[in-house]
């Protein structure tokens, strides 16, 4: 462990013993907040629990650190992105993931609006592209698009997208293609 690691452990240790609270325990408040900016729920902890601008500064930044992890609870980091009228898309990304899972071994790397599944390299996101509807971004090479799945520009972030509406929507046709951007990712 750096002696930056060290620190930042002392830091983190001390801001608890001040706060009278556990980390998991102000990880809760930062979530029951459903705020979702680095500024504003650095200014709510200050504002709600009397902590100072430096305090309030690396416990956002530790949680921040901490929901991009793939270890985070897949509901803590879905909180965010699913939200007032995108709350009921929900189900259909918990279909999904649940097919995906089976595949084998992933990184979930949680984005401000999506999610971003990893192996050696990107091969899906996953979010809700509007308040009713999920779309799946899928990299992948040599696959025909349909009107089902919308070949896109090159460049993008992804190759194909499939826009989901309905939780009978993650079908096996679905989770076929996301089985093969699986694989092709190494």
């Amino acid at each position: 462990m750096s002696s930056l690691d060290k620190a930042l452990e002392t830091q983190l240790k001390n801001l608890q013993a001040r706060a009278g609270k556990s980390m998991d325990e102000l990880f809760a408040v930062i979530r029951k907040s459903g705020l979702t900016k680095f500024g504003e729920i650095r200014e709510m902890l200050k504002r709600d629990l009397g902590m100072g601008h430096g305090d309030a500064n690396t416990l956002v930044h530790a949680y921040t650190t901490a929901s991009a992890e793939p270890s985070a609870e897949a509901g803590d980091v879905l909180d965010p992105i699913y939200t007032g009228a995108k709350g009921g898309l929900r189900p259909i990304h918990e279909k999904l993931m649940a097919a995906i899972a089976k595949f084998g071994p992933f990184e979930i790397a949680p984005k401000k609006t999506y999610i971003s599944l990893r192996r050696k390299k990107q091969f899906a996101t996953i979010g809700p592209a509007t308040n009713t509807r999920v779309e799946v971004g899928l990299n992948m090479k040599g696959v025909p698009g349909t009107s089902r799945l919308i070949a896109l520009p090159p460049g993008g972030m992804c190759q194909y997208k499939i826009n989901v509406m309905q939780v009978g929507e993650v079908d096996a046709e679905l989770i076929a293609w996301i089985r093969q951007a699986y694989e092709s990712a190494g």
